[in-house]
């Protein structure tokens, strides 16, 4: 038997044991030197240092930053750093880059968790803010981060940029191995620094969704100073709570107009024409949109859902529709309803549905898809339980007023902006984007007319091209304001909305002609998905021609980062 030495001296390598091996056993090759640690009892057998082995083991798991079982190429191909982290001379210099965050992160986010790269931020030695994150608060930068998703998810922004947006703020306080998840109604990340560290999860529930893109942009400037290294966990906290705390930026009174002022476009958009009558169905698309909204908002404070608001909002559109032809002075009833369709039609969820599909976020869009079903679906009861009613009575409504059958291209064109002003007051755009937004939605419309009423092209080949520009404009407007694109899209798109067909196929199935129905309904749906993909399609050319977010320093061409594909792909 070996002697025992005494506590406190350094531990030392044990002679070979003669056993199974025999005498020319082969010695340990590594070895742990631990100060004032006792020697492990050391056991002959049939396997030798068997005990010496284990104590060393349970000396490594104890102090992290003794010699490591593994090697850094074994860490890697694992995917996980060790606990002790990666020495900071790894990093890369000037790490933030030139690229906009939601590129760089939506770079980082498509990356595999073993490949995503550490020089992505700024070493501590080289920014002032960096190194006062040394002490991470784990659970509190997983919470901010989940407090900055649900702004940017109840305000409608697609999954993948929430999920990019988690990741930046989760990275910019040096939490590696972090991987965020958005539903529609869930939201959570989770951390795990090490394959021997426990993992840190948090969730939130999304419970309410607001239409203000003024706090959009505001969150918007906040991740990217958070992702550009200048801002504390504290500090983050305070501007978080100064933009939870902003009003919206129009009274309640100043959204009626906008409503009645949108519904009021809407009917010299498609009426096509400047009159005396073009006036007086001007006014009954505007008084009948603004009681539609008073009527919603007075049951949305009673608590019911809003598949019944929508229900409600509808009716008196299609009821001033139908009092308007029970006349012979052809007043255009149907237009009066078609304008009122278009105050109502949820465009923002539809166009979120769509981009969520098309990133693979397949459960995410469902759920906003099936929404958009319900929220159309409110409409349509609405408008349909009048219609019968009218049509039953003799209603003269006539389709070929609300398609386009008479055209003026400058009264179209102003009315398609002036719609697009109300829709972004609706949907709470800062004052200093709604030109821009104008803009746009000038530039839309203006493709569309060209395509259909000068080259002859189809409706919908029309509507996905015109929205095509509208998404390439409203990213390219994002880019140079840093903010999100959603205010100069969403808007922008809403002259492109399918409300003429949705209405002539309602009209259909009220009249009694399923078969014409289905063909507008059908046509309605071909218009709206065109729409949403055409707005996507430009999002995605614009990022095609602009900078790679990836590395571009000279001295470390091994860091750069390809562009990758949505995930959940074949793998390209």
């Amino acid at each position: 038997m070996s002697e025992r030495k005494p506590e406190g001296a350094p531990a030392q390598e044990a002679p070979p044991t003669e056993g199974l091996l025999g005498p020319d056993a082969p010695p340990i090759e590594r070895t742990v030197s631990v100060p004032h640690a006792p020697e492990p009892a050391q056991t002959e057998g049939l396997l030798g240092h068997t005990a010496a082995q284990e104590a060393a083991e349970a000396v490594r798991v104890r102090n992290p930053l003794a010699q490591d079982t593994l090697t850094p190429e074994e860490w890697n191909a694992a995917g996980y750093t060790p606990a002790y982290g990666l020495d900071l001379t790894e990093l890369h210099k000037g790490a933030p880059g030139d690229a906009p965050w939601p590129d760089r992160m939506r770079t980082l986010l498509r990356t595999p968790m073993a490949e995503r790269p550490a020089f992505e931020r700024t070493p501590r030695e080289l920014h002032p803010a960096a190194g006062a994150q040394t002490q991470r608060n784990v659970p509190r930068i997983l919470d901010l981060s989940l407090r900055i998703g649900e702004l940017l998810l109840a305000s409608g922004e697609a999954a993948e940029d929430v999920e990019a947006a988690m990741l930046g703020i989760a990275h910019a306080y040096r939490l590696d191995h972090c991987e965020p998840q958005v539903t529609f109604t869930l939201i959570s990340i989770s951390h795990q620094p090490s394959l021997i560290d426990p993992p840190v999860t948090a969730d939130r529930v999304v419970r309410r969704r607001t239409s203000d893109y003024t706090r959009l942009a505001a969150v918007y400037e906040l991740v990217a100073d958070i992702t550009a290294e200048k801002v504390t966990v504290n500090d983050a906290y305070r501007r978080l709570a100064e933009i939870r705390r902003n009003r919206h930026p129009y009274p309640a009174w100043l959204l009626s107009m906008a409503t009645g002022l949108l519904a009021g476009a809407a009917s010299f958009l498609v009426g096509g024409r400047v009159d005396s009558k073009a006036w007086l169905v001007f006014g009954a698309a505007f008084a009948a949109a603004v009681v539609g909204d008073r009527l919603a908002s007075f049951i949305a404070r009673r608590g019911l859902p809003e598949f019944y608001q929508f229900v409600i909002a509808a009716m008196p559109a299609a009821l001033c529709g139908i009092l308007l032809s029970f006349n012979e002075l052809h007043l255009r009833g149907s237009v009066v309803i078609t304008g009122g369709l278009f105050a109502l039609l949820p465009g923002r969820a539809m166009v979120a549905a769509v981009q969520d599909g098309l990133t693979g976020f397949y459960i995410t869009a469902a759920a906003r898809l099936l929404e958009v079903m319900y929220l159309v679906a409110g409409i349509v009861i609405g408008v349909m339980l009048v219609l019968y009613i009218g049509v039953n009575y003799n209603a003269k409504l006539r389709p070929d007023e609300s398609i386009g059958g008479t055209t003026s291209p400058p009264v179209q064109l102003l009315a398609a902006m002036v719609l697009a002003l109300a829709f972004a007051m609706l949907l709470q755009t800062d004052r200093r984007s709604l030109p821009m937004v104008v803009l746009n939605a000038g530039i839309g419309w203006s493709t569309y007319g060209v395509l259909v009423y000068n080259a002859g092209i189809s409706a919908i080949v029309a509507t996905g091209l015109a929205a095509g520009l509208v998404g390439l404009f409203g990213q390219l407007l994002a880019r140079f304001q840093a903010s999100s694109a959603l205010p100069y899209v969403t808007a922008a798109m809403g002259p492109l909305m399918p409300g003429s067909a949705l209405y002539l196929g309602m009209l259909a199935f009220a009249q009694g002609h399923p078969s014409s129905g289905l063909v507008s309904a059908s046509r309605a749906v071909a218009l709206a998905l065109a729409l949403a993909i055409g707005v996507n399609l430009g999002g995605e050319v614009a990022r095609l021609f602009l900078k790679n977010p990836g590395a571009s320093d000279r001295d470390a061409p091994h860091l750069l980062i390809p562009r990758r594909a949505a995930k959940r792909t074949r793998g390209f």
